[in-house]
């Protein structure tokens, strides 16, 4: 159904009536903290922040879920597909998916309260407007009026969290950390054939380079040693490894030196062969140059 000069559609507006009246009540604010957003969100990259903000403000203002389609979705929000990575983090975050869309409990609980409040103001026009209050209320939203059901912000707490989630959120790789000394002695201990300085080279460039959520992480000592211990040792060739084992398991001669210094003797006293001797190796060898 289209909708002339941005009206939303139905399903957000609600009816009452002031005498003889009828007035149409539009879901127009809800209260925003920022703090309690920064915590929530602080993984999120720019393009993800103002995903997420669409998205709530379009639920709101729409009062039902999020399409599944993701190009439906996309073209709402005006998005390029080289985002859509970041459209799937976000709805993977804050929002459940069902049959019907994806949908937030907290803001549908707040729509709900909306709503209720919107038909208790339309009772309340029909019998000529609120009962007479008996004692004197003081409140601090804005633009309280008898005749807006949109007097009380639609909103108490931040929509950061998906219902019943409880679980702690984690943050990106801080640009300063760096094993501490207690974590560099395990490192050590655990794996004595890795150079620790290459491991934490490589293990920052791919933590860094991770975009959206998939960077976070809750505990970054203990991401740390998941990755010491997964570290595939350098393999050696059959020369390194054949030298090891000469090297543990057979003794040095007890007359090492003089043995060595036979052969320098050796060497020195020996003569060059024969001229025609020469000649017949190089001619063996393919050898054209003396």
């Amino acid at each position: 159904m289209s909708r002339p000069n941005g009206v939303p559609s139905l399903s957000c507006r609600r009816f009452f009536q002031l005498g003889s009246v009828e007035k149409v009540s539009y879901m127009h604010y809800y209260k925003f903290n920022i703090a309690d957003y920064r915590k929530d969100t602080g993984h999120l990259s720019t393009i993800e922040h103002g995903i997420y903000r669409q998205l709530i403000d379009w639920y709101y203002l729409d009062e039902k879920p999020i399409p599944l389609e993701t190009q439906v979705v996309m073209r709402r929000l005006r998005l390029g597909s080289q985002h859509q990575t970041e459209l799937q983090n976000v709805l993977d975050d804050f929002f459940v998916k069902s049959d019907g869309g994806y949908t937030q409990g907290r803001i549908d609980a707040e729509i709900e309260d909306y709503q209720s409040q919107a038909d208790k103001n339309r009772t309340n026009g029909k019998l000529g407007g609120r009962p007479k209050k008996t004692q004197s209320v003081i409140s601090g939203n804005p633009d309280e009026s008898e005749n807006n059901p949109n007097h009380k912000p639609v909103t108490n707490k931040p929509l950061t969290h998906k219902p019943n989630s409880n679980a702690t959120r984690g943050s990106r790789l801080p640009a300063n950390w760096k094993p501490d000394d207690e974590l560099v002695a395990w490192s050590k201990a655990e794996r004595p054939d890795l150079d620790l300085r290459k491991v934490f080279a490589e293990f920052k460039d791919y933590w860094t380079s991770i975009p959206g959520s998939k960077g976070v992480r809750l505990d970054w000592s203990a991401t740390w040693r998941n990755w010491v211990r997964k570290q595939t040792a350098v393999k050696q060739s059959y020369a390194q490894q054949a030298a090891d084992v000469a090297r543990q398991t057979v003794p040095a001669p007890a007359n090492q030196d003089a043995a060595l210094k036979q052969i320098i003797a050796d060497r020195e006293n020996c003569t060059p062969p024969p001229a025609h001797i020469r000649e017949m190796m190089k001619g063996i060898l393919g050898v054209k140059n003396a």
